[in-house]
């Protein structure tokens, strides 16, 4: 099946966002496919948390320098990856969120995934939302596979006319890692964080963009201290809007960089809570109910599809006070919380990690082997096959002017980690390689 007819597949994944739960999930499958014997590697820019993730897995992994918007510097970023694939030579190419999206079907023809990890006109608005659902439906006919995290991910790219070979494997979480934690664990969670023992506590776990909604979370706590003055908010995370955040944020607003093991913060937690206006399907939410903590969320895709009833509350997107007035409940009554922690440790085996990556393992499989395309519409949903054989690539660059030129087209992420221009340019074998 692999380039040199044996059953070892050779994968490059690629992707713009090095941090945050691309870098997670990207992180996750790299290691699962090594194990499988595949050899895999990875492009991505250098100094985030993606690449320290392959380094510590022993997972080959290579600079390729990318901005989150399209603009002059495209152009560069797609000839770069031209070289990096045809050195590295892969049976599939995995491209993950819409940077990578855009530059990697304009590289050499190469049987494709995409995974766009939220479609990029949800962070866009008027001609760049409409530029952006152009060049998906336009891409998608030369995708061999169309992976989506969750149904309202798929359903939003069917909504926008994007017909192409969809695939739907839903992110997972790593049960034995992320397990229930109780009373006595949240205690010792608290006493390692130096966090007071009894005070209720709100954790919001990601990055800190408009995309997240931490402003809306803010916003909403002052409320939510009028209710119960003794409850605490921590945000763990990075991003463009953190010296916003802090201004606005009144007594009471703890904030912590980026974790990479998010579980103490879980533990110690009374409930987590999900204010974001747009999401695929939140690492962060399954997380949070695998180790049984009450979720209050935003009702939109991804997290309505985790937000089981009964496992917490939804609130409408961008509504600081219905966000108050479904939080501060569970804070004056704990046992609302536990039971809605409970039901959502059980519903979290429908999200179990084994299940995710062996079914990303078999659509990987398909695309390598050129198996039959499946359909464009809901038949094809999480079966069928797809089509390797419809490769990335319009055989000329003609088509990145068309695109390079409009900003909306992006996760609704900072560039984090951005490289120095060049970095990892024309490289065959990725600098910790062992081959």
């Amino acid at each position: 099946m692999g380039g040199d007819g044996s059953g070892r597949l050779r994968v490059l994944h690629v992707s713009q966002p090095n941090a945050g739960g691309v870098a997670v999930y990207i992180g996750q499958v790299v290691r699962d496919q090594r194990r499988r014997g595949w050899d895999v590697a990875v492009a991505c820019p250098v100094g985030g948390d993606l690449s320290r993730r392959c380094a510590a897995a022993g997972v080959p992994w290579f600079g390729w320098d990318a901005r989150r918007a399209p603009g002059p510097a495209t152009l560069l970023e797609v000839l770069r990856l031209r070289r990096l694939v045809r050195g590295f030579a892969p049976d599939v190419v995995h491209l993950h969120s819409s940077k990578a999206g855009l530059a990697g079907r304009l590289a050499p023809r190469v049987p494709t995934i995409f995974q766009p990890h939220g479609w990029s006109w949800l962070a866009a608005t008027g001609r760049q939302a409409s530029f952006s659902e152009l060049w998906e439906r336009r891409a998608a006919g030369r995708t061999g596979a169309l992976v989506c995290v969750g149904e309202g991910e798929l359903r939003e790219g069917m909504r926008a006319g994007v017909r192409g070979p969809y695939r739907l494997v839903r992110n997972g979480v790593d049960r034995r890692r992320f397990r229930p934690a109780d009373g006595a664990a949240r205690l010792v969670a608290r006493a390692r964080l130096g966090l007071p023992a009894s005070a209720p506590l709100v954790l919001c776990v990601g990055r800190l963009t408009r995309q997240k909604g931490q402003d809306v979370l803010v916003a909403a706590w002052p409320d939510v201290l009028a209710r119960c003055p003794s409850a605490r908010l921590v945000l763990v995370g990075d991003g463009e809007d953190r010296d916003r955040l802090r201004g606005s944020a009144p007594a009471g607003v703890l904030f912590v960089p980026a974790v990479a093991d998010p579980r103490d913060w879980l533990r110690a937690a009374s409930l987590v809570a999900l204010p974001s206006r747009w999401e695929g399907l939140p690492l962060t939410a399954l997380e949070a109910i695998a180790m049984g903590r009450c979720l209050v969320g935003t009702d939109i895709p991804g997290i309505r599809e985790v937000v089981r009833p009964g496992c917490g509350a939804l609130v409408p997107p961008e509504d600081p006070g219905a966000l108050a007035a479904a939080i501060v409940p569970r804070l004056l009554c704990p046992g609302i919380a536990e039971e809605e922690g409970h039901a959502g440790a059980a519903a979290s085996a429908a999200f179990d990690l084994t299940g995710t990556l062996s079914m990303l393992a078999a659509v990987t499989r398909d695309v390598a082997a050129g198996q039959p395309r499946a359909g464009s519409g809901p038949g094809a949903v999480g079966g069928g096959t797809v089509n390797g054989g419809v490769t990335a690539g319009f055989g000329a660059l003609d088509g990145v002017a068309g695109f390079a030129g409009f900003g909306g087209l992006g996760e609704g992420t900072s560039a984090e980690g951005a490289s120095a221009d060049g970095a990892g340019e024309g490289a065959v074998v990725p600098p910790n390689s062992s081959r």
